[in-house]
C-alpha cells in the first residue's frame, strides 16, 4: 500500500518539532515533580507543564514560591516551549502555503507538457479497467493523459505513476478534453464504469477530435448501438470478453498461457501493429523489415485480405499494416524504418 505523498512530506516537516515538544513535556513533568519535593501527582505535573508551555498560566497547583529554583525552571520551560510552539506554527503555515503553491505550479507545468503532446492517448476513467489500460500504455512506452472525476483516484494514480499525466475532472466536459489535447490525440479510451457517461465522452471526443480512434467500454448490450451511432470505432464488453477468455482457457490453454506470458514477461513483448503511411514508396518486406531480433513479422493486412507469415519479397504499399511481435524499442525502430 502506498503512503500518500502529503503524509511523507508532513512527517519530514514536523518530526523534529513534535519530538522536541514531547521532550519538553517529559522534562517539564519530571521537573515539576522534583520541584514539588516528589509530592505532586504525575497528572498535576503534566498539567503545570501544559499551562506553562501554552501560556495559559491558570490555576497553578504546585507552589513555586518556596523554591526560587522552581520559578527559574518555569521560565526555562516556558521559553523553550513557547519557542517550539511558535516554530511549529510557522512551519505549519509555510507547509500549507507551500503545498498550495506547489500544486498550482505542478498543474501549470503539467499542462504545458500536455500542450506539447501529439499523437498521444487519452484514458477517460482510471478505475479498475482504466488503470489496466494506462498500465499497458506505460509498459509499451506510449504517451497518454488520464482523466477521472475522483480526486482520490487521480492522487493514487500519481503515486503509482509519478511521471504520467493525470487530470482531475469530468471527462464528459469539453473543456477538460481540450486541455487533454483531444484535437491532437491518436486515440481516446472511454472506459468509465457508466455506459451513459461513455456515450457522452464518445460524442464529445469525436466532435472535438474526429481524427482520434475511440474505443469504448460497454456493460449493457442495448447500449452498443448507441455507442456506434455516436462514433465509437471499437466497443469492448467486459462480460463478453470475460466469457471468451474463460472458454479459451478451457479449449486452448496453451495459447492463453502464451498470451499471458507475453503480457508478464520482463522483455515487454507485445503483438503490435505498424501502419504503412501515405506517400510510402512500394518496397519489399525484406527492405522495410529485415530479419531482426527486435521484432518478428507475423502477418500483413493489405486492404481486405490477410497475408500470414509473408515472404521476404512481399510488396508493401501505403495503407498496409504490419502485425509484428516486438518489444517497445523494436516497434519504434520499425516505425522509423517505415517512415524513412
Amino acid at each position: 500500500m502506498h503512503t500518500p505523498l502529503i503524509l511523507v512530506r508532513f512527517y519530514h516537516a514536523f518530526r523534529l518539532p513534535v519530538l522536541f515538544g514531547l521532550v519538553i513535556t517529559c522534562v517539564g513533568t519530571i521537573g515539576y515533580w522534583i520541584v514539588s519535593d516528589y509530592r505532586a501527582s504525575p497528572l498535576d505535573c503534566l498539567y503545570m507543564t501544559f499551562i506553562t508551555v501554552a501560556t495559559i498560566g491558570f490555576s497553578e497547583i504546585i507552589d513555586l514560591s518556596a523554591s526560587p529554583g522552581g520559578r527559574v525552571f518555569t521560565i526555562a520551560i516556558a521559553t523553550l516551549g513557547i519557542a517550539n510552539v511558535a516554530y511549529t506554527t510557522s512551519k505549519l503555515t509555510a507547509f500549507i502555503l507551500e503545498s498550495e503553491i506547489n500544486e498550482v505550479l505542478r498543474r501549470r507545468r503539467m499542462q504545458e507538457r500536455i500542450d506539447a503532446l501529439s499523437g498521444h492517448y487519452i484514458v477517460c476513467g482510471i478505475g479498475r479497467v482504466g488503470a489496466n489500460v494506462a498500465h499497458e500504455l506505460v509498459v509499451t512506452g506510449r504517451k497518454f493523459v488520464a482523466l477521472d472525476e475522483s480526486a482520490a483516484a487521480v492522487e493514487l494514480f500519481h503515486e503509482k505513476y509519478p511521471d504520467a499525466f493525470a487530470m482531475h475532472g469530468d471527462a464528459q466536459d469539453d473543456e477538460l478534453l481540450k486541455r487533454a489535447g483531444v484535437a491532437r490525440a491518436a486515440g481516446v479510451f472511454a472506459v468509465t464504469g457508466d455506459d451513459g457517461g461513455n456515450v457522452l465522452i464518445t460524442l464529445s471526443a469525436k466532435q472535438l477530435g474526429p481524427q482520434a480512434r475511440l474505443v469504448a467500454r460497454c456493460h449493457e448490450v442495448r447500449n452498443i448501438d448507441k455507442l456506434k451511432r455516436v462514433g465509437a470505432d471499437a466497443i469492448v464488453s467486459p462480460d463478453f470478453t470475460g466469457g471468451m477468455r474463460i472458454a479459451s482457457s478451457m479449449i486452448r490453454p496453451t495459447v492463453v498461457s502464451f498470451l499471458d506470458e507475453m503480457l508478464r514477461t520482463d522483455q515487454k513483448l507485445r503483438v503490435e501493429e505498424v501502419r504503412i503511411p501515405e506517400g510510402f514508396d512500394r518496397r519489399s518486406l525484406a527492405e522495410v523489415a529485415p530479419a531482426s531480433r527486435d521484432y518478428v513479422v507475423l502477418a500483413v493486412r493489405a486492404q481486405d485480405r490477410w497475408e500470414f507469415n509473408p515472404p521476404a519479397d512481399f510488396r508493401l504499399a501505403p495503407g498496409c499494416t504490419l502485425v509484428v511481435m516486438a518489444h517497445p524499442e523494436g516497434r519504434r525502430a520499425l516505425e522509423r524504418r517505415v517512415a524513412a
